[in-house]
């Protein structure tokens, strides 16, 4: 019965362990980040916040209404002495009430905006607003989708040297046990055996090392995902299927400044600037609106007399002098456009600036591409024949141990020169606005 339940068991626990790992490609990465990191949800508030924005101008315009209702009881009447107001044959302090002691009333009140250049440059500013935070998500989603690939590569670098360390050691473990078999047979000596054992001791233990930094590195990696740090993830992609995806890039391509989202985010608000400016030159256009209201009232002292009223009108206000508040206003608007002229400047020296590095970059590294794929055909011939050396009785385990110390530093290098090369294609695509 037990082991029944055991074999129902076990499989299930295999599935939840699986199903609780992520196997993620650099796509997979950047397409959960989309929607998980916090940058981006906030910024998608903040669009959804843009467009009450706009409700919330347009309700400006719109029909207000009113209702209310008003009780008054008056503990004191205000009153003044009859003759104070020239009515002879009074008694004798006398005073007439100018106010009955109970009034009840209620109000309708109605109000419609005619004409507000505010208004109008408001509502225009507003749904500037709701494209100029789109254009924030877009470079918000830039920046997630960068951090994710910087933060994805190194831990890439680490799989793939891990990857070369464990089919050297597995290479070294191979010569030793045949190295050890010969020295039982009294065809070599100890040294031989010791030198193979100890090289074989160091790479386990850089491969010790390079294990606890991949793990270090992947946390960084989840921790800009927004993953907890106790998920498992597992990286699927490899620096050559990577590269492959790139393989049709053009370094030379020409750079155009509306690729980049941050660009067309400062264009945007040089738009909001300029409506600014427009709203304080015109601060002398009129505000006109129509009210109407009505108003039901019940006053008496012991018994309650119907007193309704009701108004309508037009109302028209305009400035005349505010002491310069408008003229400031609108100095200090102009100086913020200025501004703004100033930073999409910075902000285009900075693209070109970034471009042109990273064409040198890209230059340099498939240069130190193809130099360590020459270098390490050498070592690996080299490598190969002090093996054939050894083993035939010629060579020295010495002569072995500095080929494969020479290979191995010579496929790290490799590594590093492939991975150098993946960052400048990465870097390329981020300066043209296609990452």
């Amino acid at each position: 019965m037990y082991r029944r339940l055991l074999m129902t068991i076990l499989p299930l626990s295999f599935v939840l362990v699986l199903s609780a790992q992520k196997t993620m490609s650099l796509s997979d990465a950047i397409e959960y980040a989309m929607t998980n990191h916090p940058d981006i949800r906030i910024a998608k508030l903040n669009v959804k916040d843009a467009e009450w924005r706009i409700k919330e101008n347009r309700a400006t315009a719109f029909p207000q209404l009113s209702l209310g209702v008003n009780y008054q009881f008056f503990i004191q009447q205000p009153a003044l002495p009859a003759e104070a107001l020239g009515f002879g044959g009074s008694e004798p302090g006398q005073k007439i009430k100018f106010q009955l002691r109970n009034n009840l009333s209620g109000k309708i009140e109605y109000d419609q905006l005619l004409f507000n250049n505010s208004y109008l440059i408001g509502l225009k500013a507003a749904k500037l607003y709701r494209q100029y935070v789109d254009l924030q998500l877009s470079s918000v989603r830039e920046k997630v989708r960068n951090s994710v690939t910087d933060a994805y590569l190194p831990a890439l670098l680490i799989s793939e040297s891990v990857k070369v360390l464990d089919k050297n050691i597995e290479n070294q473990q191979k010569l030793f046990n045949d190295t050890k078999a010969t020295y039982k047979a009294g065809f070599v000596e100890q040294l031989d055996v010791d030198r193979l054992d100890y090289l074989l001791s160091t790479l386990k233990t850089q491969r010790d090392n390079l294990a606890r930094q991949k793990e270090t590195i992947i946390n960084v990696l989840k921790f800009t995902l927004n993953i907890p740090v106790s998920e498992e993830i597992t990286l699927s992609d490899d620096l050559d299927a990577l590269l492959q995806q790139y393989v049709a890039l053009n370094p030379d391509e020409a750079l155009d400044y509306n690729n980049r989202p941050d660009y067309a985010t400062i264009l945007k608000a040089r738009e909001l600037n300029a409506v600014q400016v427009d709203l304080y030159r015109k601060d002398w256009m009129p505000t006109v609106s129509f009210f109407a209201a009505y108003n039901p009232s019940f006053q008496g002292n012991d018994k309650l007399f119907w007193i309704p009223s009701a108004v309508a009108g037009l109302a028209i206000n305009m400035p005349l002098y505010d002491g310069g508040l408008s003229k400031a206003k609108q100095e200090r608007a102009v100086i913020a456009a200025m501004q703004v002229d100033e930073q999409k400047n910075m902000l285009i020296r900075s693209f070109d600036l970034e471009i042109e590095n990273a064409r040198n970059q890209y230059k340099n590294a498939k240069q130190k591409v193809e130099d360590q794929e020459h270098d390490l055909t050498l070592a690996q011939r080299i490598y190969d024949t002090t093996q054939i050396k050894f083993k035939s009785g010629v060579g020295s385990s010495y002569e072995v141990t500095q080929a494969l110390a020479g290979l191995f530093q010579a496929q790290g290098d490799l590594v590093n020169a492939r991975f150098e090369l993946l960052k400048a294609v990465v870097a390329i695509n981020k300066a043209l606005g296609k990452a």
